[in-house]
C-alpha cells in the first residue's frame, strides 16, 4: 500500500455497544494525530457517561446468557479470532505505526501478542478445571466449580494497543465474563480493529463493547457504577492508586499493571556484546515508552568505562524515523506531551550534576518531517538519589550508575518505589548449571 493509500485511512472511528456500531450520544470527538508526521489518523469519540451507561447495559443483559456458553466453545471463537489476527497481522502492524508511531518490528511483535494470546486462552476454554476435595463429613461429597465474575471494565494504555487489550479481554471472555473496553484516545485505531474481529469471530450482542472517551469522566463513571464486578487497567502509578482506592469502596476485584524504574545490573564477567544488545533493546525499544523498559543501569566499576564506550557507539547508530521504515530503530514519542515530559526530566538531571554523554535534545530534521522525536539519552556520573534515577521517566533516557560489587547493585535496584523487572549480565560457571548457581544468578 503507498503512502498515498494510507494518507486515505482517516476514519471516524464509533463505539460499538450491544452488538451495534454507534457514534456518541452527544457528538463530541477527538483528534488522534500520526506521531511522526502530525497527520490526523482519526476522529475518536469523545463518549460521556450516557454512551457507558449503555454499554454496561449491554454488558449485565449479555452477561445473564454468556455465562452459560460452555467454556469451550467459547474457546472455539477464539481461535478464530487467532487465525483473522494472522492474516491482518501486517496490516495491522502498519497501522500501529501509524496511530502510535512504533516501529515496524516491534509493531508486528504486539499483534504476535495478541496471537499468541488468542491460542492460549482458546486452549484454556477447554481447561476451566474446578476440584474436588475429601470431606470430612459422611456421605458428603465437596465440589468446588470456576464460575464467572460478571461485567469487566478493561482500560489499556497506548503503548501496547494490541497486546494489552488482548492479555485483558480474552481471559474475561473465556471464562464466561463480558467486557466494557475503554482504549487509551492517543491510540484508537487498533482497538476498533480488535473489536471488529470479535465481533466477525461471531461474539454475541453485549459480550464485547467498545466505548472510546476520557478517564475524567468514561473512566471514572466506570470506577463509581455498581454494574462493573471488576477492573483491569494498565497505566501511571497515581492512576492505578487511584482506582484500587474508588474500587475498593465498593469491592470490586481490580487488577493493576503499573509503572517502573527498571534497572538492568552488568557485572565485571559479562558478555558485554550480549549486554549492550540488551540494553539498547530495553531502554530505546518503543522510544523508552514501557512500563518495563531499563531506565537504569546499573554497572560493576571494572567494566563502567568499557560498557559506557560500547553504549555510546551502538547509540550513535541508531536511527530515528517514521515506524513503518524497516531501517528505523527508533520512532516518535507518542505526543507533544509525553515529548515535553522527557525535556524536563533532561533539564533535572542536568541540574542534579549528571554527566549528558549524548542525546539530551529534540531530534531536528527539518520542517519538511515534523514529529514528536527525541534523541536517545544517556547520563553517567548518577548518584541512585537522583530523580532520574527514582522517577519514572517513560522516553529514550538512560542513567548510568557505577557500584563495586552485587550486593550494592542490588540494594540500589531495590531503592525505588517500584517492583516491576530488572535484568542481570552474569557468567554461569559451565561446571554446574544447578539450582545453587541459578538463584545466585538471580539474586
Amino acid at each position: 500500500m503507498s503512502d498515498s493509500d494510507w494518507r486515505q485511512l482517516i476514519v471516524r472511528l464509533m463505539n460499538f455497544i450491544g452488538g451495534q456500531w454507534c457514534e456518541p450520544i452527544e457528538g463530541r470527538y477527538d483528534l488522534d494525530y500520526n506521531p511522526a508526521t502530525f497527520e490526523v489518523y482519526a476522529e475518536v469519540p469523545d463518549s460521556s457517561e450516557q454512551d457507558l451507561d449503555l454499554a454496561l447495559n449491554a454488558a449485565r443483559n449479555a452477561f445473564k446468557t454468556w455465562r452459560l456458553v460452555p467454556a469451550p466453545a467459547r474457546g472455539e471463537m477464539l481461535f478464530r479470532v487467532a487465525h483473522m489476527l494472522e492474516e491482518r497481522k501486517e496490516d495491522l502492524a502498519k497501522k500501529m505505526c501509524l496511530d502510535m508511531g512504533k516501529v515496524l518490528v516491534e509493531a508486528r511483535g504486539d499483534v504476535q501478542e495478541g496471537i499468541d494470546m488468542a491460542y492460549y486462552m482458546a486452549g484454556e476454554g477447554r481447561r476451566t478445571f474446578g476440584q474436588t476435595t475429601p470431606s470430612e463429613l459422611l456421605s458428603k461429597f465437596a465440589m468446588a466449580l470456576r464460575d464467572p465474575i460478571g461485567v469487566a471494565a478493561i482500560i489499556t494504555p497506548w503503548n501496547f494497543p494490541m497486546a494489552i487489550p488482548t492479555w485483558k479481554i480474552f481471559p474475561a471472555l473465556v471464562t464466561g465474563n463480558t467486557v466494557v473496553f475503554k482504549p487509551d484516545s492517543k491510540a484508537p485505531v487498533l482497538a476498533y480493529e480488535l473489536v471488529k474481529i470479535l465481533q466477525e469471530a461471531g461474539f454475541p450482542k453485549g459480550t464485547v463493547n467498545l466505548v472510546f472517551g476520557q478517564g475524567k469522566t468514561v473512566g471514572e463513571a466506570m470506577l463509581a457504577d455498581p454494574r462493573v464486578d471488576l477492573i483491569s487497567f494498565t497505566g501511571s502509578t497515581q492512576t492505578g492508586r487511584h482506582i484500587a482506592a474508588k474500587a475498593g469502596e465498593q469491592l470490586k476485584r481490580v487488577s493493576l499493571e503499573l509503572g517502573g524504574k527498571n534497572a538492568i545490573i552488568v557485572l565485571n564477567d559479562a558478555n558485554l556484546d550480549l549486554a549492550v544488545d540488551g540494553i539498547v533493546w530495553s531502554a530505546f525499544g518503543t522510544t523508552g515508552q514501557r512500563c518495563t523498559a531499563c531506565s537504569r543501569i546499573i554497572v560493576q566499576e571494572g567494566i563502567h568505562d568499557e560498557l559506557k564506550e560500547r553504549l555510546l557507539d551502538r547509540m550513535k547508530t541508531l536511527k530515528l524515523g517514521e515506524g513503518r521504515n524497516e531501517s528505523v530503530d527508533v520512532g516518535p514519542l507518542v505526543s507533544q506531551e509525553a515529548l515535553n515530559k522527557v525535556e524536563r526530566y533532561v533539564a533535572i538531571g542536568r541540574g542534579e550534576g549528571a554527566r549528558l554523554e549524548i542525546g539530551g535534545e529534540r531530534w531536528n530534521q527539518g520542517a519538511d518531517s515534523p514529529g514528536w522525536y527525541y534523541l536517545p539519552t544517556l547520563f553517567t556520573d548518577v548518584n541512585p538519589s537522583m530523580r532520574i534515577a527514582q522517577e519514572e521517566i517513560f522516553g529514550p533516557v538512560l542513567s548510568m550508575i557505577k557500584v563495586k560489587d552485587l550486593d550494592e547493585a542490588v540494594r540500589i535496584n531495590n531503592q525505588v518505589t517500584y517492583g516491576l523487572s530488572s535484568s542481570l549480565f552474569r557468567k554461569i560457571p559451565p561446571r554446574k548449571r544447578g539450582m545453587a548457581d541459578l538463584t545466585q544468578a538471580r539474586a
